[in-house]
Order: C-alpha cells, then sequence, then structure tokens
C-alpha cells in the first residue's frame, strides 16, 4: 500500500496540486476537526466509489491510519484503483507534526 507523509500532505495542501483528499472517519469526527477532505465513512466507501477519481492522486485518510487502510484496501480489490495513497498516521499525526491547533477525538 502507497502511503504518504504529513508533511507531504502539507506541501501538496499549501501548493495548491490536483488531488483528491477523502476523509474515512465517522461524522462526528470529521465535524470535531478535518483537513478540508470529502467525507465518505469506510462503512459507505463501497457504495460511494464513483465519488472517488481513477485519474488524480487519491489520499485517503483516517485518525491514525487503520481505516484509511483498510478502504485503501477494499477500493483497490474491488475496483482496481491504482491511484489511492494512506496518510502515514492520520489526522493525528498532522495535528501533532503540523497544526496542533486540531482537536481530534
Amino acid at each position: 500500500m502507497k502511503e504518504i507523509s504529513v508533511t507531504e500532505l502539507k506541501k501538496m495542501l499549501d501548493s495548491k496540486d490536483d488531488f483528491q483528499l477523502i476523509d474515512v472517519r465517522e461524522q462526528y469526527e470529521y465535524d470535531s476537526a478535518n483537513l478540508g477532505g470529502e467525507l465518505i465513512p469506510l462503512a459507505t466507501v463501497i457504495n460511494e466509489v464513483e465519488r472517488i477519481s481513477k485519474d488524480k492522486k487519491v489520499i485517503i485518510h483516517c485518525k491514525s491510519g487503520g481505516r484509511s487502510g483498510v478502504a485503501i484496501s477494499q477500493l483497490e480489490s474491488k475496483f482496481g484503483f491504482t491511484n489511492l495513497y494512506n496518510l502515514k498516521g492520520g489526522i493525528m499525526a498532522y495535528a501533532r507534526e503540523i497544526d496542533p491547533t486540531l482537536t481530534v477525538i
């Protein structure tokens, strides 16, 4: 599984690179703190597959990397995605290393 660091994500956000950011946490977690990505909770990822781009880099994240890893595995095995990246350490790592003002629950 391909991964991307929070530092790499921050650079991509700052330079406004063309990519899709997907958050697979639950609504209440997203409401508490988010990185501005699209919310597609893990339980709905398979049913929402048409919302996920196959034409550009897609970074998927959750709280610490576990749920996003499951989502990526499902999407790669069932739908043949090859452009998915797991945010290493999830939003917890982003809060710790990039933006300590985020209140992650």
